[in-house]
Protein backbone atom coordinates (compact mmCIF):
# COMPACT_ATOMS: atom_id res chain seq x y z
CA UNK A 1 0.00 0.00 0.00
CA UNK A 2 2.90 2.40 0.78
CA UNK A 3 4.14 2.06 -2.81
CA UNK A 4 0.70 2.98 -4.16
CA UNK A 5 0.57 6.15 -2.02
CA UNK A 6 4.09 7.17 -3.12
CA UNK A 7 3.07 6.77 -6.76
CA UNK A 8 -0.07 8.82 -6.16
CA UNK A 9 1.85 11.66 -4.48
CA UNK A 10 4.42 11.63 -7.27
CA UNK A 11 1.69 12.07 -9.84
CA UNK A 12 0.08 14.90 -7.87
CA UNK A 13 3.42 16.71 -7.45
CA UNK A 14 3.87 16.76 -11.23
CA UNK A 15 0.65 18.67 -11.83
CA UNK A 16 1.12 22.37 -12.60
CA UNK A 17 -1.49 25.07 -12.17
CA UNK A 18 -4.76 24.65 -10.32
CA UNK A 19 -5.97 21.06 -10.33
CA UNK A 20 -9.43 20.51 -11.81
CA UNK A 21 -11.99 18.97 -9.49
CA UNK A 22 -14.48 16.36 -10.70
CA UNK A 23 -17.33 15.94 -8.21
CA UNK A 24 -18.01 12.31 -7.26
CA UNK A 25 -21.54 10.91 -7.26
CA UNK A 26 -23.14 11.32 -3.87
CA UNK A 27 -22.94 8.06 -1.93
CA UNK A 28 -25.87 6.54 -0.14
CA UNK A 29 -25.65 7.51 3.53
CA UNK A 30 -26.08 3.89 4.65
CA UNK A 31 -22.78 2.95 2.98
CA UNK A 32 -20.64 5.98 3.77
CA UNK A 33 -17.36 5.01 5.42
CA UNK A 34 -15.73 8.41 5.83
CA UNK A 35 -14.41 8.91 9.36
CA UNK A 36 -16.68 11.34 11.26
CA UNK A 37 -13.68 13.39 12.44
CA UNK A 38 -12.33 13.90 8.93
CA UNK A 39 -13.31 17.44 7.83
CA UNK A 40 -11.12 18.76 4.95
CA UNK A 41 -11.14 22.56 4.75
CA UNK A 42 -10.64 23.16 1.02
CA UNK A 43 -11.75 21.64 -2.27
CA UNK A 44 -8.18 20.54 -3.06
CA UNK A 45 -7.84 18.94 0.38
CA UNK A 46 -11.17 17.21 -0.13
CA UNK A 47 -10.05 15.65 -3.41
CA UNK A 48 -6.71 14.48 -2.03
CA UNK A 49 -8.25 13.26 1.23
CA UNK A 50 -10.96 11.29 -0.56
CA UNK A 51 -8.43 9.69 -2.92
CA UNK A 52 -6.19 8.62 -0.04
CA UNK A 53 -9.22 7.42 1.94
CA UNK A 54 -10.15 5.09 -0.93
CA UNK A 55 -6.67 3.53 -0.88
CA UNK A 56 -6.71 3.15 2.89
CA UNK A 57 -10.24 1.74 2.95
CA UNK A 58 -9.31 -0.97 0.45
CA UNK A 59 -7.10 -2.52 3.14
CA UNK A 60 -9.02 -1.36 6.22
CA UNK A 61 -10.36 -3.96 8.60
CA UNK A 62 -14.16 -3.60 8.62
CA UNK A 63 -14.29 -5.21 12.06
CA UNK A 64 -12.89 -1.98 13.58
CA UNK A 65 -16.10 -0.20 14.53
CA UNK A 66 -16.86 2.98 16.44
CA UNK A 67 -18.05 2.79 20.05
CA UNK A 68 -20.14 5.20 22.07
CA UNK A 69 -22.88 7.34 20.58
CA UNK A 70 -23.50 6.63 16.89
CA UNK A 71 -24.78 8.70 14.01
CA UNK A 72 -28.28 7.17 13.51
CA UNK A 73 -27.90 7.53 9.73
CA UNK A 74 -24.49 5.85 9.69
CA UNK A 75 -24.12 2.28 8.50
CA UNK A 76 -23.36 0.84 11.95
CA UNK A 77 -26.67 1.91 13.46
CA UNK A 78 -28.62 1.13 10.28
CA UNK A 79 -27.26 -2.42 10.00
CA UNK A 80 -27.94 -3.21 13.65
CA UNK A 81 -31.48 -1.80 13.35
CA UNK A 82 -32.15 -3.92 10.26
CA UNK A 83 -31.36 -7.00 12.36
CA UNK A 84 -34.15 -5.95 14.73
CA UNK A 85 -36.54 -5.97 11.74
CA UNK A 86 -35.57 -9.55 10.87
CA UNK A 87 -35.95 -10.62 14.50
CA UNK A 88 -39.43 -9.11 14.84
CA UNK A 89 -40.61 -10.80 11.64
CA UNK A 90 -39.38 -14.20 12.82
CA UNK A 91 -41.39 -13.72 16.01
CA UNK A 92 -44.53 -11.96 14.82
CA UNK A 93 -44.63 -11.94 11.00
CA UNK A 94 -47.52 -13.46 9.06
CA UNK A 95 -49.24 -13.16 5.67
CA UNK A 96 -51.02 -10.06 7.02
CA UNK A 97 -48.42 -8.67 9.44
CA UNK A 98 -45.06 -7.57 8.03
CA UNK A 99 -42.71 -5.38 10.05
CA UNK A 100 -40.14 -3.03 8.56
CA UNK A 101 -37.55 -0.59 9.89
CA UNK A 102 -38.94 2.94 9.58
CA UNK A 103 -36.32 5.15 11.24
CA UNK A 104 -33.32 5.05 13.57
CA UNK A 105 -33.46 7.85 16.17
CA UNK A 106 -30.34 7.05 18.18
CA UNK A 107 -27.77 4.33 18.70
CA UNK A 108 -24.97 3.45 21.08
CA UNK A 109 -22.32 0.74 20.66
CA UNK A 110 -20.06 -0.84 23.26
CA UNK A 111 -17.59 -3.69 23.40
CA UNK A 112 -18.69 -6.38 25.84
CA UNK A 113 -15.71 -8.35 27.13
CA UNK A 114 -15.67 -11.99 25.98
CA UNK A 115 -19.10 -11.59 24.39
CA UNK A 116 -19.07 -9.25 21.41
CA UNK A 117 -20.43 -5.82 20.54
CA UNK A 118 -23.72 -4.57 21.90
CA UNK A 119 -25.91 -1.95 20.23
CA UNK A 120 -28.64 -0.07 22.09
CA UNK A 121 -31.09 1.52 19.68
CA UNK A 122 -34.11 3.79 19.64
CA UNK A 123 -36.00 3.07 16.42
CA UNK A 124 -39.44 3.19 14.89
CA UNK A 125 -40.95 0.11 13.25
CA UNK A 126 -43.68 0.18 10.64
CA UNK A 127 -46.29 -2.49 10.05
CA UNK A 128 -46.21 -2.40 6.25
CA UNK A 129 -49.77 -3.55 5.51
CA UNK A 130 -51.67 -1.31 7.94
CA UNK A 131 -49.06 1.48 7.70
CA UNK A 132 -48.98 1.81 11.51
CA UNK A 133 -45.72 2.96 13.10
CA UNK A 134 -44.43 2.56 16.66
CA UNK A 135 -41.30 3.77 18.43
CA UNK A 136 -39.38 0.91 20.08
CA UNK A 137 -36.24 0.31 22.11
CA UNK A 138 -33.99 -2.56 21.06
CA UNK A 139 -30.70 -4.21 21.95
CA UNK A 140 -28.55 -6.21 19.53
CA UNK A 141 -25.49 -8.23 20.52
CA UNK A 142 -23.20 -9.42 17.72
CA UNK A 143 -21.24 -12.38 19.16
CA UNK A 144 -17.47 -12.26 18.96
CA UNK A 145 -15.54 -15.03 17.20
CA UNK A 146 -14.56 -16.25 13.77
CA UNK A 147 -17.57 -18.51 13.27
CA UNK A 148 -20.80 -16.85 12.13
CA UNK A 149 -23.39 -16.89 14.90
CA UNK A 150 -26.81 -15.33 14.97
CA UNK A 151 -27.07 -11.94 16.71
CA UNK A 152 -28.94 -11.87 20.00
CA UNK A 153 -31.83 -9.42 19.93
CA UNK A 154 -34.18 -7.99 22.53
CA UNK A 155 -37.01 -5.76 21.30
CA UNK A 156 -40.63 -5.08 22.03
CA UNK A 157 -43.19 -3.23 19.92
CA UNK A 158 -46.40 -3.99 21.79
CA UNK A 159 -48.75 -1.63 19.98
CA UNK A 160 -48.02 -3.16 16.56
CA UNK A 161 -48.77 -6.60 17.93
CA UNK A 162 -52.28 -5.50 18.86
CA UNK A 163 -53.21 -5.33 15.16
CA UNK A 164 -55.79 -8.11 14.79
CA UNK A 165 -55.19 -10.22 11.69
CA UNK A 166 -56.84 -13.41 12.94
CA UNK A 167 -59.85 -13.32 10.61
CA UNK A 168 -57.76 -12.69 7.48
CA UNK A 169 -55.25 -15.39 8.38
CA UNK A 170 -57.92 -17.94 9.18
CA UNK A 171 -59.72 -17.25 5.88
CA UNK A 172 -56.47 -17.67 3.91
CA UNK A 173 -55.62 -20.84 5.79
CA UNK A 174 -59.02 -22.43 5.19
CA UNK A 175 -59.01 -21.44 1.52
CA UNK A 176 -55.70 -23.14 0.77
CA UNK A 177 -56.16 -26.02 3.19
CA UNK A 178 -59.37 -27.10 1.40
CA UNK A 179 -58.42 -26.08 -2.15
CA UNK A 180 -57.99 -29.12 -4.43
CA UNK A 181 -55.15 -27.54 -6.43
CA UNK A 182 -51.94 -26.52 -4.67
CA UNK A 183 -50.68 -22.93 -4.90
CA UNK A 184 -47.57 -22.04 -6.90
CA UNK A 185 -46.03 -18.82 -8.22
CA UNK A 186 -42.82 -17.72 -9.92
CA UNK A 187 -40.82 -14.49 -10.10
CA UNK A 188 -42.49 -12.50 -7.33
CA UNK A 189 -42.33 -9.58 -7.95
CA UNK A 190 -41.97 -9.76 -11.72
CA UNK A 191 -39.49 -7.71 -13.77
CA UNK A 192 -41.84 -4.71 -13.57
CA UNK A 193 -42.17 -4.92 -9.78
CA UNK A 194 -45.76 -6.19 -10.00
CA UNK A 195 -47.27 -8.66 -7.52
CA UNK A 196 -50.69 -10.19 -8.14
CA UNK A 197 -53.04 -9.39 -5.21
CA UNK A 198 -53.76 -13.10 -4.63
CA UNK A 199 -50.02 -13.75 -4.39
CA UNK A 200 -49.21 -10.97 -1.93
CA UNK A 201 -49.92 -12.99 1.26
CA UNK A 202 -47.48 -15.64 0.03
CA UNK A 203 -44.88 -12.96 -0.81
CA UNK A 204 -45.23 -11.80 2.79
CA UNK A 205 -44.90 -15.40 4.04
CA UNK A 206 -41.67 -15.81 2.06
CA UNK A 207 -40.26 -12.60 3.54
CA UNK A 208 -41.10 -13.84 7.04
CA UNK A 209 -39.49 -17.23 6.34
CA UNK A 210 -36.45 -15.51 4.77
CA UNK A 211 -36.09 -13.40 7.92
CA UNK A 212 -34.87 -16.54 9.71
CA UNK A 213 -31.99 -16.73 7.19
CA UNK A 214 -31.28 -13.00 7.26
CA UNK A 215 -31.21 -12.96 11.06
CA UNK A 216 -28.94 -15.99 11.21
CA UNK A 217 -26.53 -14.64 8.57
CA UNK A 218 -26.40 -11.02 9.78
CA UNK A 219 -23.26 -9.43 11.19
CA UNK A 220 -21.96 -5.90 11.63
CA UNK A 221 -20.74 -6.09 8.02
CA UNK A 222 -23.98 -7.13 6.29
CA UNK A 223 -27.32 -5.62 5.29
CA UNK A 224 -29.91 -8.05 3.91
CA UNK A 225 -33.09 -7.53 1.95
CA UNK A 226 -35.38 -9.90 -0.01
CA UNK A 227 -34.95 -9.18 -3.72
CA UNK A 228 -37.32 -11.73 -5.25
CA UNK A 229 -39.05 -15.05 -4.75
CA UNK A 230 -37.94 -17.14 -7.73
CA UNK A 231 -40.64 -19.69 -6.98
CA UNK A 232 -42.92 -20.85 -4.20
CA UNK A 233 -44.85 -24.13 -4.26
CA UNK A 234 -47.40 -25.43 -1.80
CA UNK A 235 -46.75 -29.04 -0.85
CA UNK A 236 -49.31 -31.67 0.08
CA UNK A 237 -49.48 -32.42 3.80
CA UNK A 238 -51.71 -34.44 6.09
CA UNK A 239 -51.29 -32.35 9.20
CA UNK A 240 -52.80 -29.00 10.14
CA UNK A 241 -50.00 -26.89 8.65
CA UNK A 242 -49.67 -25.42 5.16
CA UNK A 243 -46.29 -26.44 3.78
CA UNK A 244 -44.22 -24.57 1.19
CA UNK A 245 -41.05 -25.06 -0.81
CA UNK A 246 -39.51 -21.71 -1.67
CA UNK A 247 -36.52 -20.39 -3.62
CA UNK A 248 -35.62 -16.83 -2.58
CA UNK A 249 -33.05 -14.32 -3.80
CA UNK A 250 -31.50 -12.25 -1.02
CA UNK A 251 -29.73 -8.97 -1.75
CA UNK A 252 -26.69 -8.47 0.50
CA UNK A 253 -26.43 -4.72 0.05
CA UNK A 254 -22.88 -4.19 1.35
CA UNK A 255 -21.23 -6.62 -1.07
CA UNK A 256 -24.03 -6.16 -3.67
CA UNK A 257 -24.31 -9.95 -3.95
CA UNK A 258 -27.53 -11.73 -4.88
CA UNK A 259 -27.59 -14.93 -2.81
CA UNK A 260 -29.93 -17.84 -3.59
CA UNK A 261 -31.52 -19.84 -0.78
CA UNK A 262 -33.93 -22.76 -0.72
CA UNK A 263 -36.44 -22.89 2.11
CA UNK A 264 -38.89 -25.47 3.38
CA UNK A 265 -41.36 -23.96 5.83
CA UNK A 266 -44.79 -24.49 7.35
CA UNK A 267 -47.45 -22.03 8.46
CA UNK A 268 -50.77 -21.98 10.30
CA UNK A 269 -52.52 -19.07 12.09
CA UNK A 270 -51.99 -20.38 15.65
CA UNK A 271 -48.41 -21.59 15.14
CA UNK A 272 -47.01 -18.97 12.77
CA UNK A 273 -44.10 -19.61 10.38
CA UNK A 274 -41.64 -22.38 11.20
CA UNK A 275 -38.65 -23.02 8.93
CA UNK A 276 -37.84 -26.71 8.65
CA UNK A 277 -34.92 -26.57 6.21
CA UNK A 278 -32.76 -23.84 4.67
CA UNK A 279 -29.97 -24.35 2.17
CA UNK A 280 -27.77 -21.84 0.38
CA UNK A 281 -27.65 -22.62 -3.34
CA UNK A 282 -24.64 -22.25 -5.66
CA UNK A 283 -24.22 -18.87 -7.31
CA UNK A 284 -26.23 -18.66 -10.52
CA UNK A 285 -24.22 -16.89 -13.26
CA UNK A 286 -26.89 -17.08 -15.98
CA UNK A 287 -29.93 -16.11 -13.87
CA UNK A 288 -31.92 -13.03 -14.79
CA UNK A 289 -31.21 -10.06 -12.50
CA UNK A 290 -34.10 -9.54 -10.03
CA UNK A 291 -35.99 -6.25 -9.77
CA UNK A 292 -34.25 -3.39 -7.97
CA UNK A 293 -34.91 -3.41 -4.20
CA UNK A 294 -34.17 -0.82 -1.55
Amino acid sequence: MSLRIVVLLAVLSGVTGSPSVTPRPEADSAFMTVHPNSVPETVEETELSETLDILVEEEADEDVMATGELNPNHYQAQRAAKVVQHYLNTRYGSPYRLLGLHRVYSGNAEDVEDSGRKYQLEISVQEIISNMTEKCSAEVLFPRGGQQRSPQVQASCEELLKINTTAQEEALYQQYKMKPSLFSAQNVPDSYGHIDPDTKPFWHLCIVASSFIMLNESSENTLFNVAQVANITQLATENDQLKFDCHVLLHEMVSQEIIHWKLLFIWSPPEGVKVQQMEQLPHCHHCEKPPNTN
